[in-house]
Formats: structure tokens, C-alpha cells, sequence
């Protein structure tokens, strides 16, 4: 059955295709050469060009409105998207066709939480980058119908004093959430186990803005053979987030950050009552002879601080109130390749047809308003 005319849709995990103009309309002047502009490679391709370096858009990014047998990760170019992937206004109009009301949208060229211009040469430049894409997406995304999308930011990661102070800027913009790497390990800085992070997580304490951790924004996934097809890798992509689930529930940063919350975008919630039991589990017997809190259980940690994500997860909602319906929140994915989009409605109701009406309320919208502080 269709979900009800008052069951709002609000999209915790969308992306945006950054347009051309982005860095060259923000960068100051010295840096336009050298900052991220898009150039025509030798193919046609349209692909950014940052430090010297070509950056290929990649197809699967912006598929929204192919045919999944049209889908490829092949560059491609602006015109060869719908321009709902790179102008809000467009966007928008797409979100009415899904019956969707409002979205938090994750970066595109920078990599999920900014990864690209942590790699970077020239730090200074990268940390400017940072401060464009935020006030990019405050300013003039969001900007463009504050009522439909929900501020996301990121931080120049591998300076601490630096991104407190970002973190501090655009919390006066209104930012409602931070995109960080779900494993920093892999990008050559300390891990979550260590102290390296808690001047960070207080400062989105401070805000009262979320840490979102989308999966491959490190840039890594979990073990797998060489040759093996795509399609492995991108099975797995989700148990990244059991990784850090669990990376996070055994390092004393809940304990030290009672007030952190932490969002666990595309990784589904199917998985997430059995890594609570396990950890549990593991808790109970191994907890005397290691340095772990040795009072507190995983799971009721999970319970405190954690949300998941889904898009379509049958398993997930069937095994809902394993995990807490509070914990819940719901994702579109707009224009990746696991969206449902136009059918994101249609496909929500197949999904939640025997869940109560006030739990479809909560997952839905009611739970992200709370958690984002959007309008309430």
C-alpha cells in the first residue's frame, strides 16, 4: 500500500555533483590555477583538474535516471547527467517526482568526507578547498531551498586546530552535520583508539552536529582477492561500518564524548543486531584483562550514540526494535547507483507495509529532525 499523504521522506544520505564553478568562484585568485576546475581530457570526458593532477568524474556517482543496464564507471560529462545531480533547483523538483522532502547530500569530487584534499600538496590551498565546499553548500545549495536540505559539512581532518575552528565557522552557518572518515587508519592518521580525536568530537559536542561516517569515504573496504568483479567490493562497502561500529564501541571515545552522535550512512541496519550481540559477547568475557570500560556494555553504547541508515533492507526492518526504532533513519542515495529513485516512495512502502504507522513516522522523518535539529 502507499505510505500515507503525512509520512515525510527525509534523505540522511544523498549526494551532490559539485558544478564547475564551485573552487573557481571562491579560491583566491593565486590558487584558481592550481585549485579544482574542470578541464576536457583527451577522451571528451569532462574531469576536475586539482594540483596538476585529473580527477575522472565517475559515472556510477550520477546515474540517477538510467536504466541499471546503461550503468558504468566510465567518466562522464555534466550533459551526460540529469541536471538534478549538480543545480539544487533541479534537485529539488527530482525530490518532489520521488515524493521525497528534504535530503542531507555528501560531496562528490573531494570523496565523501574530504579525502582528496587531505592527500593533497599544498595544505593551505586544501584547507581554502574545505572552506569553499562549505560555504558552497550552505550558502548556495542549501541556500536554494533551506527548507529541503539539511547543511552538511566537511573539515580539513588532518589539522585538529584547524577543523575545530571550521567546525566552530560553519556551526554559526548552520551546519547540521560533519562528514569524517569512517577509519582514518587507512589515510595515515591516528585511530579512533587513540586521544588524537577529542578536541574534534568536542567541538561537534559544542555544535550539537553529528559525526557522519559514510562507508569508502576512507577510501578502503575490507579484504577481498585482487581480481575479483566490482561487484565484491561494492557488497562489501557496508561492512566497513561494522568495522567502525565496532572500532568505536571499544575505544573510550563514547565514554569521554557522552554527547557524541555518530550517523552510519549506507551501510544498511540489518547487520547491526547481531555486531551488538557479538561485541557483547566479547565484552563479557574478555573485558577483565584489557583496557576497555569494563561497566558499560557495547550494545547499550550503540543504543546511546549510533544511528543507522537504510535504503532498502527488509532484514533490517523486520529486525527493527532489536536495534530501537530511535536508532533508526532513512536514506535515498539520490543519484548513486543503490538509489531507488523515482521510485523511492513506492519502494518504502513495500518495505514498511506491516510496520505501525507512528514507528513508519519515526524512521522516516521524526528521527532525523531530532537528531539534525531540522525543523522542528
Amino acid at each position: 500500500m502507499p505510505l500515507q499523504n503525512h509520512h515525510e521522506i527525509l534523505s540522511v544520505d544523498d549526494h551532490l555533483i559539485e558544478h564547475p564553478r564551485v573552487w573557481q568562484d571562491r579560491l583566491p585568485q593565486k590558487y584558481r590555477e592550481v585549485g579544482p576546475r574542470i578541464i576536457e581530457d583527451e577522451n571528451k570526458h569532462h574531469v576536475w583538474r586539482y594540483e596538476g593532477r585529473n580527477f575522472p568524474q565517475i559515472g556510477l556517482n550520477a546515474v540517477a535516471g538510467k536504466d541499471p543496464r546503461d550503468f558504468g564507471t566510465e567518466p562522464v560529462r555534466y550533459e551526460d547527467m540529469i541536471p538534478g545531480c549538480y543545480d539544487p533547483a533541479a534537485r529539488v523538483k527530482d525530490m518532489d517526482l520521488d515524493g521525497v522532502k528534504a535530503a542531507m547530500c555528501y560531496p562528490s569530487f573531494p570523496g565523501f568526507a574530504g579525502r582528496v584534499f587531505m592527500q593533497a600538496d599544498d595544505r593551505e590551498l586544501a584547507e581554502l578547498c574545505v572552506q569553499a565546499w562549505n560555504d558552497f553548500h550552505i550558502d548556495e545549495w542549501c541556500g536554494a531551498a533551506p527548507d529541503r536540505f539539511i547543511p552538511m559539512v566537511m573539515a580539513p581532518f588532518w589539522d585538529i586546530r584547524a577543523s575545530v575552528k571550521e567546525i566552530e565557522r560553519v556551526a554559526g552557518k548552520g551546519a547540521r552535520g560533519l562528514t569524517f572518515p569512517e577509519n582514518p587508519v587507512p589515510l595515515g592518521l591516528p585511530s579512533f583508539h587513540t586521544r588524537h580525536w577529542d578536541d574534534l568530537f568536542s567541538a561537534l559536542e559544542d555544535a550539537d552536529m553529528p559525526l557522519c561516517l559514510h562507508f569508502g569515504s576512507s577510501s578502503l573496504a575490507p579484504g577481498f582477492a585482487q581480481d575479483a568483479p566490482f561487484a565484491v567490493e561494492i557488497s562489501l562497502f557496508a561492512t566497513n561500518l561494522m568495522w567502525t561500529t565496532s572500532d568505536l564501541l571499544f575505544s573510550g571515545v563514547l565514554q569521554r564524548h557522552p554527547k557524541l552522535k555518530i550517523v552510519l550512512a549506507e551501510g544498511g541496519i540489518g547487520w547491526i543486531p547481531y555486531i551488538t550481540e557479538r561485541c557483547d559477547y566479547t565484552w563479557e568475557r574478555h573485558r577483565w584483562y584489557m583496557d576497555i570500560d569494563k561497566e558499560t556494555r557495547p550494545s547499550e553504547l550503540f543504543r546511546k550514540h549510533f544511528y543507522g541508515c537504510f535504503i532498502d533492507d527488509e532484514h533490517g526492518v523486520k529486525n527493527r526494535h532489536e536495534i530501537g526504532i530511535d536508532r533508526i533513519t532513512f536514506e535515498v542515495d539520490y543519484p548513486h547507483s543503490d538509489s531507488n529513485w523515482p521510485n523511492t516512495r513506492r519502494r518504502a512502502a513495500q518495505v514498511l507495509a506491516d510496520v505501525p504507522d507512528d514507528e513508519v513516522e519515526q524512521m522516516l522523518s521524526g528521527n532525523v529532525r531530532t537528531l539534525f535539529n531540522f525543523g522542528n
